[in-house]
């Protein structure tokens, strides 16, 4: 079991730092969308290719009356989901892998956050609760 942990650990580190990545782009996206910038600049398509698909999705689901809102709902829906999965999702995977490779009582005793930090992530929370 403890090679299906391991798998799961390091899928959701990987996944951690995608999920980081994408939301800089979103965030990047929103501060290009503030001003008027030039489409023929590759870094503007480049964030309107990355973020435009996922979006243009979104903006489907929504209702009819929240599709041509002044703020782009959909935008603020993506950059909601992003989030939840680097805070809800990614956690419970490394738990899960944690708790798959015998490491229980680590798991237990981290603090939230702090599982990134014991392997190298992002937290500098390296507290560990009873």
């Amino acid at each position: 079991m403890f090679i299906l942990g391991n798998m799961l650990i390091g899928g959701a580190m990987a996944l951690d730092w995608i999920l980081l990545l994408y939301q800089w782009v979103l965030i990047a996206r929103a501060v290009i969308s503030w001003v008027n910038p030039d489409p023929r600049n590759p870094i503007v398509q480049f964030l309107y290719a990355a973020t435009e698909p996922l979006v243009r999705g979104v903006r489907r689901m929504l209702p009819m009356n929240l599709r041509y809102f002044p703020i782009d709902i959909a935008f603020l829906v993506v950059f909601a989901l992003v989030i939840f999965a680097r805070y809800g999702i990614v956690p419970s995977l490394f738990d899960a892998g944690v708790r798959l490779k015998g490491h229980a009582e680590l798991a237990e005793s981290l603090s939230r956050g702090a599982w990134r930090a014991t392997l190298g992530g992002t937290s500098t929370d390296y507290r560990r609760t009873k």
